[in-house]
């Protein structure tokens, strides 16, 4: 039990305890205990929690890889903490009207067709390493809900290229599931 609690799955756990506290902070922004904030305190604190969460993202693959402390759990946890984090940003997002609702739809499709496929393929023993465009793929996400949370100039064309990379990168996934 204490190996498969190692630093980097903590961090995962953590990533993932972050997800719906910067969904509240979306789509909660009419609750009474906030009354007297700002609106753009809502902002600045659900960016907060996703810089946050976005660093223990870096830092428990980091470790995983440097300190030899890689465990199924993490392949587990890492991942499913990146799920929870992109999909708490963009559904909140959505409901706050700053992204578009096909945006998100064709993102969310991917990323559990994806899940599913990687699923399958490890259960047949097939490689499941992620790709470049994938990884990609995953900044770019990041950093338009970055841009998005902000309400920065040019948040919504990131998005879209955020979408043209998530399905492309999709396409690989399944290219090569089917090559193997």
């Amino acid at each position: 039990m204490s190996k498969a609690l190692n630093l980097p799955n903590i961090l995962a756990l953590f990533r993932i305890a972050l997800a719906p506290l910067m969904l509240w902070f979306f789509i909660d922004r009419n609750n009474p205990i906030f009354s007297s904030w700002h609106p753009s305190w809502f902002d600045y604190f659900a960016g907060l929690i996703f810089v946050i969460a976005s660093v223990t993202d870096f830092f428990d693959g980091f470790i995983a890889r440097s300190w030899n402390q890689m465990t199924k759990l993490g392949g587990i946890l890492d991942p499913l903490a990146d799920k929870m984090l992109v999909l708490a940003g963009f559904l909140g997002l959505m409901v706050i009207n700053r992204a578009s609702a096909w945006a998100v739809f064709l993102i969310l499709s991917r990323e559990f067709f994806i899940t599913g496929l990687r699923v399958v393929a490890v259960s047949e023993g097939k490689d499941v390493a992620s790709t470049m465009a994938g990884k990609i793929k995953t900044v770019i996400q990041m950093i338009a809900i970055g841009f998005l949370t902000m309400n920065w100039p040019f948040a919504t064309e990131i998005l879209w290229l955020a979408v043209i990379l998530t399905l492309y990168s999709g396409y690989e996934y399944t290219r090569d599931y089917f090559k193997n």
